[in-house]
């Protein structure tokens, strides 16, 4: 068995664990075209809390309703998902179902699951899906120094191969829902990761808190929104709080050609953001 790489990042404020992961990661296969507009790159990006593909209206009989994810993502036809709240074999959602990978082969895209904790036999994370080719796989533990006792988040990369040799870092992450501090420290780790990274960054996630907060002030000293002023994304019936944002790092000349949270109401307690972006 490959044992997993193990080391520490020690950064102002924050401690992250990083583990280099075995690769979780596969294609269920079609190839995709270039959209190149004056040596441009054109990417649409969408980032999506599924609560466990668990729809609201049905959370107290269990169900899981896959292909109801699967449906909202293929209407946009993303080249990029961050995924949040992905089942991995648990009871609640099938002991022999990987939510990420039964969404990757319905969409026929690629994917990368990670692992945030163990949870009702299986594990619980997040997780990327692509068009294009996927590798160097990482998951980051974050830190919660302010209140240990809450759950492990994580934010996990992975680098996109694009046409033409192009070259992108995917990240998706989840938040602490319960504390502040956390959020924060977790948003200044993110922050160093992104700035000591050369390539052009993308990060989706469900940040847990909103604009004008500490956290996502922290996150604007490293990356861009795709919004300034930003439609709200829960709940998913009557939206009130926008807390699932796509951000670009500063450092590259993204361009955001537009931006838009999708009037989903049945497949998870959030909804879906989409933006289509332009890379030189």
């Amino acid at each position: 068995m490959m044992k997993t790489k193990i080391k520490y990042l020690i950064i102002p404020a924050a401690i992250i664990l990083f583990s280099s992961c075995v690769s979780n990661s596969h294609i269920a296969g079609n190839n995709k075209n270039d959209r190149m507009g004056s040596n441009n790159t054109a990417l649409t990006v969408m980032t999506y809390n599924v609560h466990h593909c668990n729809p609201p209206s049905k959370a107290k009989e269990g169900v899981i309703d896959i292909d109801a994810i699967v449906k909202v993502i293929q209407a946009q036809n993303p080249d990029l998902v961050a995924l949040q709240e992905i089942d991995d074999r648990t009871e609640r959602s099938g002991k022999d179902i990987n939510e990420a990978e039964v969404i990757a082969k319905k969409l026929k895209m690629y994917y990368y699951f990670g692992k945030a904790i163990d949870y009702a036999g299986g594990g619980y994370g997040t997780a990327i899906l692509s068009k294009y080719p996927i590798s160097e796989e990482e998951r980051y533990f974050l830190p919660k120094q302010a209140n240990e006792a809450m759950e492990q988040r994580i934010l996990i990369t992975v680098r996109i191969k694009l046409p033409g040799e192009k070259y992108l870092r995917f990240g998706c992450t989840h938040l602490d829902a319960g504390n502040a501090k956390n959020r924060e420290l977790q948003a200044i780790a993110i922050n160093h990761v992104a700035k000591n990274d050369s390539l052009p960054f993308i990060l989706g996630g469900d940040f847990n808190d909103v604009i004008g907060s500490k956290t996502i002030q922290t996150l604007d000293e490293v990356f861009l929104r795709s919004c300034d002023v930003c439609e709200p994304t829960i709940p998913q019936d009557k939206p009130k709080s926008t807390i699932d944002f796509i951000l670009f790092d500063k450092k590259h000349p993204f361009g955001i050609s537009s931006y838009k949270v999708i009037a989903e109401t049945y497949a998870s307690d959030h909804r879906p953001v989409v933006a289509v972006v332009t890379l030189p």
